[in-house]
């Protein structure tokens, strides 16, 4: 009974448990107010779950919301609403906003939202002094308590009558900043205040300005007095005096310093004046300058002097500034409106001035020695004036000039660019060198001793008629060169080389080699080479034609072989010509004596052979051959062996055959047993008279037959 009420009971779960069907429609999130708020005033973010069921039960529902991707709130409720409510928002709360909402397994996910909340909160800025010293350093503090880096700081320094100075110092990982000012002269009372910057979607947005700080600045000294005894307006050869002071609250590393034009005249430390005395000179008129430095404050004090003028300068005359060495110079010194006055005439040195006389006058008479620069001086009460300097330049003519070759050797090669150089030994510079080819002017050219041209138009035709001319400040006037001649050097171009007889030669004949070019200056250097595994040199020659032979008496064999010529000149380029292949043959007597050689040994080594066989034959069967040569003669009529009794040559069967050729050729090779061991049972012999229409050759054959079972 138990056992059936749990069964009913468990379907009847199952059967609730299928009947409980739900989806999400849709989530979504809302912002109350709105999706931009004021900052400080509250802020609700609304996560909605639209959710469709089959039939009406209860669900939970998870609720979770992020900002910018990060959680910042979850509830569990069986609400299809959860709020996350923020009771004052701040800048911070900015960002976009999205929530998820899962139940029974179920997962669903609104879309994103942006909130803005619009404005900064005030900052607070403090400051390490309310009383500084000038020089000292101000530092400072800006802090936004309640946002969220990244952040953007600014401060402010604000000074009476003049623009605020403001320094930005960007902080990413702080919601604060410091920063330092450097307290400047002149600044008496400062105010400082500071705001931040936050980056939103729409572009940056500012808070309000801090609280303005007040630090009171006091003068480490006073600024410094300068004055100028007897007074500021002094004339030359009078003593000044110049008296720089200042008073200071702590006699600590203080130093004045007096200038003029950035030069420092005299300078005291630790010390409250200073004090500074000269002769006044017309270059001692200018602005001076007082400056009293303490750390890194600095105070400076402006006092113009006007030193009027004792004498003007004294004026230089030369009777010539540009004269020939031997000429007589003065020079003459003088002072508008003075004639008394202590006169000296100098030489300008490199290191020093060069004293020539205590005199307004200077008469000399001159050398190269005394080309320079020359000044007059002039004192009146101790004020020394100087002229300007006046030039001098003595002049020596100048010598002939030579013109040469650069190479050193008068010729150019065709094509190639001819240099020059004009040289004078002698002769004051600047010295101006014209350079002509033929009539005609190329170049001038202004400098010390010599002078550089280059010719690159060289002709064919162009052989020479070079001159330059040197000519200096000297009354001498134009010096003109010897006239230089140039060769203009063909090179060698196309050489080609023949023989005669050309191709075939005789032994112990001359051949004639002909080594040829066809255009090239001369002499020109001909060489003959044979060609081996190396280069052999056979002969060489000069020549002043455009060819030359060379006669190789008496060839032999082991002159067979490639030959080429080489032409050269003083173009220093060698030119080689194409190669020719000579073959040295016998001569035709040495061919015949050769094959009568031949001829004759054959001969010979024949009639040896022949004499052996027929005496081995003789030997071995005398007595059958004459028996069966009676007996058998009317039946052999047909077979004839042919001999010529006056050579004693015999050519026999059974060593050799006739071909088509009229060649013999030995049957040694296809015969069958030894001839010695053969049994011959008759032999007919033959002998026939010489026919002398018949041909030669046929006349030397003859027929040997034997038994059958011979060979």
């Amino acid at each position: 009974m138990y056992l059936a009420l749990l069964v009913i009971f468990l379907q009847c779960s199952e059967l609730y448990a299928q009947g409980k069907v739900f989806t999400f429609n849709r989530v979504e999130i809302r912002v109350q107010p709105s999706v931009k708020v004021k900052n400080g005033a509250p802020m609700s973010i609304i996560c909605h779950a639209d959710i469709s069921k089959n039939t009406d039960f209860q669900l939970k529902h998870n609720f979770t919301i992020f900002k910018d991707g990060k959680l910042v709130f979850m509830t569990v409720s069986d609400k299809e609403d959860a709020r996350y409510e923020i009771p004052m928002a701040k800048s911070s709360d900015t960002g976009d906003y999205e929530c998820t909402v899962k139940a029974d397994g179920k997962l669903s996910f609104s879309n994103s939202i942006y909130v803005w909340v619009a404005g900064m909160t005030k900052p607070i800025l403090t400051a390490d002094k309310k009383e500084v010293l000038e020089g000292e350093v101000v530092k400072l503090r800006c802090e936004l308590p309640e946002e969220v880096p990244p952040l953007e700081f600014f401060f402010r320094k604000i000074k009476t009558n003049s623009a605020p100075k403001e320094k930005r110092v960007p902080e990413r990982n702080q919601n604060f900043s410091e920063v330092e000012y450097y307290v400047e002269e002149g600044d008496n009372i400062l105010q400082f205040d500071c705001f931040g910057k936050r980056q939103v979607r729409s572009g940056w947005e500012s808070s309000q300005h801090s609280n303005k700080t007040l630090v009171t600045v006091k003068e480490p000294f006073i600024k410094p007095t300068l004055i100028t005894g007897p007074s500021s307006n002094v004339t030359e050869g009078d003593q000044i005096e110049f008296e720089c002071s200042t008073v200071v609250a702590q006699m600590r590393d203080i130093e004045i310093i007096l200038q003029k034009n950035r030069t420092i005249l005299n300078s005291v430390r630790d010390k409250k004046f200073l004090k500074y005395s000269t002769v006044a000179t017309q270059e001692d008129s200018g602005e001076y300058l007082c400056k009293v430095e303490q750390g890194a404050v600095s105070k400076t004090t402006k006092l113009n002097v006007f030193v009027s003028e004792l004498f003007p300068k004294p004026t230089l005359s030369a009777s010539m500034t540009k004269l020939d060495e031997s000429k007589d110079l003065i020079l003459s010194c003088i002072i508008n409106g003075f004639r008394r006055a202590n006169f000296s005439i100098v030489r300008k040195g490199s290191h020093e001035d060069i004293l020539l006389k205590n005199s307004r006058v200077l008469a000399m008479k001159v050398n190269v020695n005394d080309t320079g620069s020359y000044t007059c001086k002039a004192e009146i009460k101790g004020i020394v004036k100087e002229s300007k300097p006046v030039r001098i330049n003595v002049y020596a003519p100048v010598s002939k000039p030579t013109l040469s070759v650069v190479s050193g050797s008068p010729e150019v090669i065709l094509g190639k660019p001819l240099q020059l150089i004009c040289h004078s030994v002698m002769g004051t510079p600047p010295i101006t060198f014209t350079f002509y080819k033929g009539d005609e002017i190329r170049k001038n050219v202004t400098n010390d001793t010599y002078a550089m041209f280059l010719d690159e138009d060289i002709g064919l035709n162009d052989n020479g008629r070079y001159k330059c001319d040197a000519r200096n400040n000297h009354s001498s006037g134009v010096k003109t060169s010897n006239i230089l001649n140039v060769t203009v050097i063909v090179p060698i171009r196309n050489a080609s080389l023949g023989s005669v007889p050309y191709g075939e030669v005789e032994v112990g004949s001359d051949t004639a080699f002909l080594c040829s070019v066809k255009e090239g200056s001369w002499p020109i250097d001909f060489k003959f080479f044979k060609k081996t595994d190396h280069e052999v040199l056979l002969h060489e020659v000069r020549e002043y034609s455009d060819r030359t032979i060379w006669h190789k008496k008496t060839m032999k064999r082991k002159d067979t072989g490639t030959y080429y010529c080489m032409a050269s000149n003083r173009a220093s380029m060698d030119v080689r010509s194409r190669p020719i292949t000579i073959h040295v043959i016998l001569a035709a007597w040495q061919k015949g004596v050769i094959a009568a050689f031949v001829l004759t040994a054959i001969a010979g080594a024949g009639a040896i052979a022949l004499w052996w066989f027929l005496h081995k034959k003789k030997k071995a069967k005398g007595p059958s051959m004459e028996m069966s040569g009676s007996a058998l003669a009317p039946n052999l009529t047909s077979e004839k062996l042919t001999r010529q009794p006056s050579d004693g040559n015999y050519y026999s069967g059974s060593g050799y055959i006739e071909d088509n050729e009229n060649h013999m050729k030995s049957t040694d090779e296809s015969k069958g047993p030894d001839l010695e061991s053969a049994e011959v049972d008759y032999t007919e012999v033959e002998v026939s008279t010489l026919d002398p229409h018949r041909d030669s050759m046929e006349n030397r054959h003859s027929r040997i037959y034997g038994h059958p079972d011979a060979t």
